[in-house]
């Protein structure tokens, strides 16, 4: 059985709902997809978002889903989608429950994977005492004595936003240090060390980061720890359906959330380096509007 809708969200959190409200106050009949995986999952609260700073994740996600299935173009279902097609009509879908599903537009709301390093003690903090962003955990480790993992560029873009919340930080490069004689320059008048030994476990309790062991078997004492990691996307069917990406890794968009391929869109943190609820609920909004805009058009 293949059920039609106006446009098919691939991804249910907070920016996919999000334009699933604006589509539905336009009375477009919308699926939303969802594999029930949200990036922030690992992390006990959500901060710098109005209204709901320091909730938890789970409790703004599902009120936020309680409000849209209100309208009743919407339709939501826990299943993954494997694979996608153009039709002459748009777009199919087909999941993992086995169904397949066509649409008009199609709006990919997945988010990315992080890849966690193979440390021990690492998965466990994160999203907790070890944090990606300052804006979304920096507030609660002001003071805090806290490193940067990360190298080159991306530790020094990390220490400018952190030095303002502590005064103690230190690098920890995992490998040879990779950072300009002004670079270096700077980081030294801030007092910020540079540990160039490997980590090799993270001691912690209950997701509270302790200290950080070097393959040299020295210790260092943290009570936060900020990680540069790589992403991969959740799914490879834009790929498949011939979206461009950035250097980066995110899926291309203009700003007004379309990616290269007509009809497809993308929003969240699968499309962008500002991973932050807020901003996947903004892009989202944007994704829907715009959306709706294209169909009113052609409908026209």
């Amino acid at each position: 059985m293949n059920l039609k809708f106006d446009v098919i969200i691939i991804g249910g959190s907070y920016s996919g709902l999000s334009a699933a409200m604006s589509l539905a106050r336009s009375l477009r009949k919308v699926l939303i997809l969802d594999s029930g995986l949200p990036c922030n999952r690992f992390s006990p609260h959500s901060h710098n978002f109005i209204t709901f700073d320091g909730e938890k994740p789970d409790v703004i996600s599902s009120k936020a889903k309680e409000q849209v299935l209100k309208y009743e173009t919407v339709t939501f279902e826990q299943d993954e989608a494997l694979s996608g097609e153009k039709t002459k009509d748009g777009f199919a879908i087909t999941t993992k429950k086995g169904h397949t599903y066509s649409a008009k537009k199609l709006l990919f709301a997945t988010g990315v994977r992080d890849v966690l390093p193979n440390i021990s003690g690492f998965a466990e903090c994160w999203g907790k005492t070890i944090i990606h962003c300052p804006y979304c955990h920096g507030y609660e480790f002001k003071d805090a004595v806290t490193g940067i993992f990360a190298n080159g560029q991306k530790a020094f873009h990390v220490a400018t936003l952190v030095t303002n919340l502590t005064k103690s930080l230190v690098i920890v490069s995992s490998g040879e240090a990779e950072f300009t004689l002004e670079q270096r320059s700077i980081l030294q008048k801030h007092s910020i060390d540079i540990i160039e030994s490997k980590i090799t476990s993270v001691e912690q309790t209950n997701g509270a980061i302790q200290s950080v062991v070097f393959e040299d078997g020295t210790k260092r004492s943290l009570s936060a720890l900020y990680a540069a990691l790589p992403f991969e996307q959740q799914t490879d069917i834009p790929k498949q359906l011939g979206c461009e990406f950035t250097e980066f890794g995110h899926i291309s968009v203009d700003l007004f959330q379309k990616t290269t391929v007509p009809g497809i869109y993308a929003c969240g943190d699968n499309s962008t380096m500002m991973r932050s609820v807020a901003y996947a609920v903004s892009a989202g909004n944007i994704a829907g509007g715009m959306i709706n805009h294209e169909i009113s058009i052609e409908m026209f």
